[in-house]
């Protein structure tokens, strides 16, 4: 009956969804704060459409956060969705092949039925709007087994900065069992996958100052410690050569994954071979013992984002720099507190630096890694959801990236979080040329009420 529904009124699905994708609600930038409060309205518009128990702007100190939500039967689980109607900022405008907030479906390689072509299709109102579509299916088909609150936020692109505290007092009104996003992705359309683990972060920036002004590397070189060269060799010293992290206690509270989830993991499906091939290089390099995928998403890691110091423009200058810089990111995995990692990151950075210069560290931010459970009842859920909608078993997988929120649901709300994407890694997400294959879409708006079905079956 569902799927009826939803075939019934795809094409209207895909109109309201081109009209979200029109407004560049584009929360970075100030010029355009009246079309972020524009996109809130069209979102409190179409939940009050719905007929919804109560549906709210509520303002922050940055941009508002819309609120719906229906409750159809205390005793009955409650989902909470959380998803973000801002979007990044489209530049370079020049490299979009469309206006990027002009949407259009376009046929590709990897999505041959079409693809929605615009910024924010995919991350996240494209994803977003399934779960008020998928919502819209079950009330219009009395098919809702689970009470629906959502929460859609302004200000995910810029950090979410103000959600905490909203989440914090708010906190008797989010009141659920679990939290269901989609702002993540999967393998690949015939290789339906859930997202398990995101990693965490750790991001510093580091000084290094020798002398206190340039000087001639001519009449000091050799007797004056140079401030790159020793940043260069204390960065080398971050890891051995089997490129295992030497910060002591770093590795302390690591959650080694079981051998039985790392075979599960090794089921998706990769081509070293491939892989390089993309990137233009010639082997892959990184802990040793573990695989490629491995060490992209259940090892905790250590990079350099950025070095400078000294002259770099056109031509030659023979300067010994007075000061050298970088930028220090380091992902961490679940148990491993970014605050904790920092200070270690900290004392040890200090302590390696040798007496002719002097040396600071300065933390810009973090977030805490986050984990589910693939035994947990609300990953099961969702696991039965995409096997009965896909027609095989999805695979759990690890992301490499971050997203803060998810440990704070937890920590402010208590709940776990399933992220359940359907976007692809090819869609350019904060790329020029972003776009959602209308297969996802459809197929998330499909998924999305067997999740809820399966959940109230199983918390019974």
């Amino acid at each position: 009956m569902i799927n009826q529904y939803i075939q019934e009124n795809k094409e209207r699905f895909l109109s309201e969804l081109m009209d979200l994708l029109k407004i560049p609600s584009v929360s970075a930038d100030p010029k355009f704060n009246d079309d972020v409060k524009a996109t809130a309205e069209f979102l409190k518009k179409r939940f009050t459409e719905l007929g919804v128990d109560r549906v709210d702007i509520i303002e922050t100190k940055g941009h508002p956060v819309v609120y719906a939500e229906k409750i159809i039967d205390a005793s009955l689980p409650t989902v909470l969705v959380y998803g973000h109607y801002d979007v990044q900022p489209a530049d370079p405008i020049e490299l979009w092949h469309s206006g990027p907030f002009e949407p259009v479906i376009k046929k590709t390689e990897i999505h041959p039925e079409g693809a929605i072509f615009a910024r924010g299709a995919c991350d996240d109102k494209g994803q977003m709007y399934m779960h008020l579509k998928a919502f819209e299916a079950m009330l219009k088909t009395d098919s809702l087994s689970c009470n629906a609150k959502f929460i859609i936020e302004g200000e995910e692109e810029v950090g979410s900065e103000n959600l905490e505290t909203f989440i914090s007092e708010f906190k008797e009104m989010l009141t659920a069992d679990v939290i269901l996003v989609s702002d993540t992705g999967m393998i690949a359309n015939d290789v339906p996958s859930i997202t398990s683990g995101l990693r965490g972060l750790s991001y510093v920036e580091v000084e290094v100052v020798g002398p206190n002004r340039d000087l001639h590397s001519g009449l000091y070189g050799g007797a004056v410690a140079n401030p790159i060269n020793i940043l260069a060799d204390m960065i080398a010293s971050l890891q051995d050569e089997n490129k295992h992290i030497t910060i002591p206690g770093f590795y302390d509270d690591v959650l080694e994954c079981s051998s039985d989830e790392r075979a599960e993991m090794a089921k998706a499906p990769f081509s070293e071979e491939a892989y390089c091939k993309a990137l233009d290089i010639a082997e892959t390099d990184g802990e040793k013992g573990f695989s490629t995928l491995e060490r992209a998403t259940i090892r905790p890691t250590l990079d350099v984002n950025g070095i400078w110091g000294g002259y770099i423009g056109e031509g030659a200058k023979t300067v010994l720099p007075s000061k050298a810089n970088a930028k220090i990111s380091m992902r961490l995995v679940p148990n491993q507190d970014p605050e904790k990692i920092t200070a270690l990151f900290q004392k040890h950075f200090e302590s390696i630096a040798p007496e002719s210069v002097k040396v600071s560290v300065t933390p810009h931010h973090g977030g805490e890694p986050a984990l589910t459970p693939v035994d947990s009842l609300e990953y099961k859920a969702a696991s039965l959801a995409m096997e009965e909608s896909f027609g095989k078993k999805p695979i759990p997988v690890r992301s490499g990236g971050s997203i803060p929120i998810i440990s704070m649901f937890e920590k402010v709300l208590g709940l776990k979080t399933i992220l359940l994407g359907f976007g692809l890694d090819s869609d350019a997400i904060h790329s020029p040329n972003e776009h959602y294959g209308l297969y996802n879409y459809y197929k998330g708006i499909e998924t999305i009420p067997l999740f809820y079905k399966h959940y109230a079956a199983i918390k019974k």
